[in-house]
């Protein structure tokens, strides 16, 4: 997969001076056919985006998420039709572009997130459950994540080719990252030496 370059990201002409996670998708390419849809792209961002940091790991538990804190999402969302079910959710996920989607996420982590000299930055990979497609061959979904502990939110993750491992994509990781006086650790996979 290709992912966006670290000039992309850092573009400070595109990046909104604001934390808010509206404003940085806002300008996310919507694949959708317009006559057709019934939710607003933003608010399926920012559900799915609340719902995932409250632990979500499934468009079922997205959606659920959704239901549950209607009322307070209805205060600042639009919700023309209400929370979209879990279908709607993985099928918009299944159209968008990763990379527009990547780089715009990792600018309102960058916004909302100040590393922190000296701050602990951990480096782990994880399969994601359920993400193998059997059906057209597709393995599961390996991605590797840097966690800033002390702010408790993930800066960035990449995610490794289908026909690579971690050690590949550990160091595209770090060049995306502005994480210069932080100590990073990482787990003896990431210890290996070229030969």
């Amino acid at each position: 997969m290709n992912h966006a370059t670290a000039e992309a990201i850092t573009s400070p002409a595109e990046v909104p001076l604001t934390t808010s996670i509206i404003d940085h998708f806002s300008s996310l390419s919507d694949p959708r056919i317009e006559k057709k849809t019934k939710h607003n792209l933003e608010d399926i961002i920012v559900i799915t985006i609340c719902a995932a940091v409250c632990g979500a790991d499934d468009w079922v538990a997205v959606a659920n998420y959704g239901k549950a804190k209607y009322d307070w999402l209805k205060t600042f969302l639009k919700l023309p039709n209400g929370i979209p079910s879990h279908d709607t959710f993985g099928n918009v996920f299944s159209v968008i572009n990763p990379n527009e989607f990547e780089e715009r996420f990792l600018n309102w982590i960058r916004s909302v997130c100040s590393v922190t000299k000296g701050q602990v930055v951990a480096i782990d990979g994880k399969t994601l459950r359920r993400s193998h497609d059997k059906s057209s061959n597709k393995s599961a979904i390996h991605v590797v994540s840097a966690w800033a502990s002390e702010n408790r939110v993930t800066l960035g993750q990449m995610i490794t080719d289908e026909k690579s491992n971690e050690i590949t994509a550990i160091p595209e990781l770090l060049n995306l990252l502005e994480i210069n006086g932080c100590i990073v650790t990482i787990d003896a996979m990431g210890c290996q030496k070229r030969l």
